[in-house]
C-alpha cells in the first residue's frame, strides 16, 4: 500500500516574542513544530498523552501540553516556550533549591509554576498542591519544588 504524501502548509507562529513562518502537515503537534522546526528542545516528549506535563508551555497565559494541542491551534497566540524564560525567579529558584534530578520534567513543572504565579501571585498551599499534580517526576518528591516555588513567593512580599 502506498502512502500518500502530506501537503505542508505554512503558518505563522509567535514564541517567546519572536514571529516565525513554519511549515507544517496539519496534524503536527505543537510539541513537534517547536522540537523539529524551531530547534525548541525544552518541551520534552514524554508520555505524549497529556499526562505528564514534560511538554508543558504557556500559551496566552495558560499552561497547555503541546503533545496534544496542534500546531494549527496556535496560530494568532503568544506561545512560551522554557527557553522564554531564561533567568526568571523561578529558574534561579529551581536550581536553589535542587529541584530537578534527571531534569527531564523540570521545563514542565518550570513553566507550570511560572503560569500558577502569573495567575496566583500568592497561591494558597492546596492551589499549589492542584497545580503540581498536573505535571509528573519519576524521579524525586515534589518537596524541593514546592520548595522553590514558596521562596519566590515569598520573595514577592
Amino acid at each position: 500500500m502506498t502512502q500518500m504524501p502530506y501537503t505542508k502548509i505554512s503558518i505563522p507562529l509567535e514564541v517567546n516574542g519572536e514571529s516565525h513562518q513554519v511549515q507544517i502537515r496539519p496534524a503536527d503537534t505543537l510539541l513537534n513544530v517547536l522540537r523539529n522546526e524551531l530547534s525548541l528542545t525544552g518541551a520534552k516528549p514524554g508520555c505524549l498523552t497529556g499526562d505528564c506535563g514534560a511538554c508543558s508551555v504557556i500559551v496566552n497565559d495558560k499552561v497547555y501540553k503541546s503533545c496534544i494541542m496542534l500546531a494549527m491551534e496556535a496560530i494568532d497566540s503568544k506561545i512560551t516556550t522554557i527557553e522564554g524564560l531564561y533567568d526568571t525567579p523561578i529558574q534561579k529558584a529551581f536550581v536553589n533549591h535542587f529541584a530537578f534530578q534527571c531534569g527531564y520534567c523540570t521545563p514542565g513543572f518550570i513553566m507550570n509554576c511560572h503560569a500558577l504565579l502569573q495567575k496566583h501571585p500568592h497561591p494558597t498551599y492546596e492551589v499549589i498542591k492542584e497545580w503540581l499534580s498536573s505535571n509528573i517526576c519519576r524521579c524525586t518528591c515534589y518537596e524541593e519544588i514546592e520548595e522553590a516555588l514558596l521562596e519566590v513567593i515569598e520573595n514577592r512580599v
